[in-house]
């Protein structure tokens, strides 16, 4: 298989950080988790990001860190949930490797998440129902962008990554 960055993409929880794992051991690729590398560029969480500059900056974040990907080896990356919301991020992403789209139901994506503190987008909103309604916004973007679309509700994380690299050698 062509060694081409992979994509990640999908709303929070969907299991990017975690196939983006799998896929890095199975592949002998670089990981690269873009909300931490953010993190660790900015010296402050995504919260404190959002909180003092606003969710426009941390996007702006978001396109520069793809720009330097892009340019940089083959890696499984892990995309923040609304990183393709831009254009031009979406055009970087094609034209250094594959976006993979990661599914769940809202009820899955609660469960995953709803103990966790650092979803900025969520805080006050822990419940399926705001879950639903924003992955509803977002769900058409995901799917014009994505190159495959994957399903990680019930299954393991073998048989996720098993079904991602099959398709991208299709």
């Amino acid at each position: 298989m062509e060694q081409k960055n992979i994509f990640l993409i999908g709303f929070m929880g969907a299991g990017k950080s975690t196939v983006a794992l799998q896929l890095r051991q199975e592949l002998h690729m670089e990981l690269r988790e873009m909300d931490q590398m953010i993190v660790e560029q900015q010296g402050m969480s995504i919260n404190e990001i959002f909180e003092r500059f606003g969710e426009e900056h941390f996007r702006g974040l978001e396109t520069e860190l793809i720009k330097q990907l892009g340019n940089s080896a083959p890696a499984v990356i892990s995309c923040g949930g609304g990183a393709v919301m831009r254009q031009e991020n979406v055009a970087y992403m094609k034209d250094s490797g594959r976006i993979v789209l990661l599914t769940a139901e809202p009820e899955t994506i609660y469960q995953r998440v709803k103990n966790g503190k650092d979803r900025p987008i969520l805080n006050g909103n822990m419940n399926v129902e705001f879950i639903r309604q924003l992955m509803d916004k977002r769900r058409g973007r995901y799917q014009e962008v994505a190159d495959i679309t994957v399903v990680t509700d019930g299954r393991s994380v073998e048989d996720i990554c098993r079904e991602i690299r099959q398709r991208i050698a299709e």
